[in-house]
């Protein structure tokens, strides 16, 4: 695959990505999470595809740091999502 090709992904990626973000209100964040995170996880899936479709050193360096970069982003996604849950919880669940 050709690296402006695959730049041309990255930033078209950007550009929807931060477009379907930003026009989430704030007040739907939480309810949302998930579904974000499953949205990281196309990000991961676009990461793992690309860089098995390069063909150069430096290409496949850059994708392994997108892959790396998105498991942060997915794992942190639900480690936030779960610490949001537990807001919800009633102070009595903790105790059984």
């Amino acid at each position: 695959m050709h690296p402006l090709l695959l730049i041309v992904v990255f930033i078209v990626c950007t550009l929807v990505g931060y477009k379907i973000i930003s026009n989430v209100p704030s007040l739907l964040h939480t309810p949302l999470m998930s579904a974000m995170n499953a949205l990281a996880g196309i990000a991961l899936l676009g990461a793992l595809t690309s860089t098995a479709a390069a063909v150069y050193t430096g290409n496949k360096i850059i994708g392994f740091i997108a892959i790396l970069l998105a498991m942060v982003n997915v794992a942190g996604g639900f480690g936030l999502t779960h610490r949001m849950l537990k807001m919800f919880k009633c102070k009595g669940a903790d105790s059984k």
